[in-house]
């Protein structure tokens, strides 16, 4: 797996369930997202990946297990109706709500540039301080026919973040770099 392909896919993976975080059901504050992909042919990822990613304080499991992050969501991220637009180096994603009630949502995620497909989530809110829900994402990644499915779940922790910075909505550059200006 490259790095770059590999960069894209945790980024994807971590922030597509942190986008439905952005809607009118969560707590402000610190979130714990506990995020399980699954890939058709998921490469190994390299060693310098793995060490990059423990340093950022990001557990690494092997395929098909468990990931957890922390996220903070800002009063203004509570409120929004929508969740917010989540670009990252040569990658931009346009989520869009399909429907909405006020314990679930459906969204489709457009995604352009190095990352060109379709992704459908799909959450369900336990009152404001927890979440559940499904991503699918059909498309290619760096060029490379891509199937990705994930489950993931949200637990508020505290209103104090910490700290954990508040949610950008801007994919972290996992090579390294920043994300390119706009």
């Amino acid at each position: 797996m490259t790095r770059k392909l590999a960069s894209t896919l945790i980024a994807a993976t971590i922030l597509m369930p942190a986008a439905a975080l952005a809607a009118p059901h969560g707590k402000p504050g610190l979130w714990n997202i506990t995020t399980t992909m699954q890939m058709a042919s998921m490469p190994k990822m390299p060693p310098e990946m793995m060490e990059m990613m423990k340093k950022r304080g990001m557990n690494m499991p092997m395929p098909g297990q468990p990931m957890t992050s922390q996220m903070c969501m800002t009063a203004e991220q509570a409120a929004m109706d929508k969740p917010p637009n989540m670009d990252r180096e040569g990658v931009k994603c346009t989520p869009h709500v399909l429907s909405q009630t006020s314990s679930s949502a459906n969204t489709e995620i457009v995604c352009h540039g190095m990352m060109e497909g379709t992704g459908r989530s799909q959450i369900s809110w336990r009152g404001d301080t927890h979440y559940e829900g499904t991503y699918n994402f059909t498309g290619s990644m760096h060029g490379q026919p891509n199937n990705m499915s994930s489950s993931y779940k949200g637990d508020w922790v505290s209103a104090d973040c910490g700290s954990v910075k508040p949610f950008s909505g801007k994919m972290p550059s996992m090579a390294g770099r920043p994300p390119a200006p706009h």
